[in-house]
């Protein structure tokens, strides 16, 4: 395992970060199975464990925190906040009515007094920075979060916080959770630029494209991954950027085994050898999964194989841009664009 300094804060994590989307209901992942795969992950070396409160409603952090009880100290430990917990319509967002509630609930779960890495989960259009960053100032200070971090931010949102912090002399965000992956390289164009000039730690989600690049997904094979039974329009052929991506994994897969790799080697070893990536965050739904994963743990892509994936998908290229979670809102309601 490789570790790397999280931006600018000093802490060493793993460059393979361990997800816990999939505890739970949406894993389909019992308690007994969960707390494997953390066994399994922290014995590999992983120390980074990261979730979100509206993972199951709140199941994943519990379930963590079960699996991590009596190693507490050993782990960076990671949730989010923002997303609907619930239909009350205050219970959600990043004011800081809700996040000094939801924080103590999130401790509640994981059965922790303190979180090391406290992330907005997506930028709340609603709210200024100087409330949110001085909510999240005043956590850190009473010792119940570490540090904090955004998620899935646009380039434009995360130099907006970083200026708000300078100006109303606040914490700032240290860290920036984005989309990436070889089918997903937009954010090289404008994300990862703005967190290396500000020193903010990347923690890189969905680098296996949903499993796109997992090889469960390829030309004339039934799709095995268990998103195309949750987001089946994601895998559909009959839609253009489908077959787009479809095209560019046979390429991929060519690429993986002509370097004597599989493809989550290849997928996973393309994230992490970006220079502004801290970690790429690996979310199994079992032991097995984890272990295929794992593999990729010291991969290290030399410069012609970059350079092969490069002409497959061209950088700051998104293949898929709709399903990107970081559009301006202007853009996606036209009451915010018209008078």
């Amino acid at each position: 395992m490789q570790y790397r300094t999280l931006g600018r804060t000093g802490v060493q994590v793993s460059t393979l970060a361990l997800g816990a989307m999939n505890f739970g209901s949406i894993g389909r992942t019992s308690q007994d199975e969960a707390t494997a795969i953390v066994d399994a992950a922290l014995d590999a070396g992983i120390n980074l464990i990261d979730t979100a409160d509206m993972y199951g409603e709140g199941e994943s952090e519990e379930m963590v925190g079960k699996a991590v009880a009596g190693r507490r100290d050993d782990i960076v430990l990671a949730t989010k906040a923002t997303m609907p917990m619930g239909d009350e319509r205050n219970h959600r967002g990043a004011s800081r009515r809700w996040l000094v509630t939801e924080l103590d609930n999130s401790l509640r779960r994981l059965g922790v007094d303190h979180v090391d890495l406290y992330q907005i989960h997506r930028w709340d259009p609603t709210v200024s920075d100087e409330e949110t960053l001085s909510a999240l100032t005043d956590l850190q200070r009473a010792g119940k979060i570490r540090y904090f971090g955004s998620s899935t931010f646009p380039a434009y949102r995360l130099v907006q916080a970083q200026w708000a912090a300078r100006e109303h002399h606040l914490g700032r965000y240290v860290t920036e959770q984005p989309s990436y992956s070889i089918l997903q390289r937009g954010i090289e164009s404008h994300v990862l630029p703005v967190t290396e000039e500000y020193g903010i730690g990347v923690l890189a989600w969905s680098p296996l494209a949903s499993g796109w690049l997992s090889g469960a997904v390829r030309k004339g094979r039934p799709v095995t991954t268990s998103r195309s039974k949750v987001l089946p329009e994601r895998f559909d052929p009959a839609i253009p950027s489908n077959r787009a991506r479809l095209d560019a994994v046979e390429r991929l897969a060519v690429i993986a085994e002509e370097a004597g790799l599989t493809m989550i080697q290849l997928a996973l070893g393309f994230v992490t050898a970006h220079p502004a990536v801290t970690a790429a965050i690996i979310g199994p739904r079992t032991t097995e999964h984890l272990r295929t994963q794992l593999a990729a743990a010291d991969t290290v892509l030399p410069a012609d194989v970059l350079d092969e994936i490069d002409a497959v998908v061209a950088p700051g290229t998104d293949l898929a841009p709709h399903e990107k979670f970081d559009t301006p809102p202007a853009l996606l309601d036209p009451a915010l664009r018209r008078r």
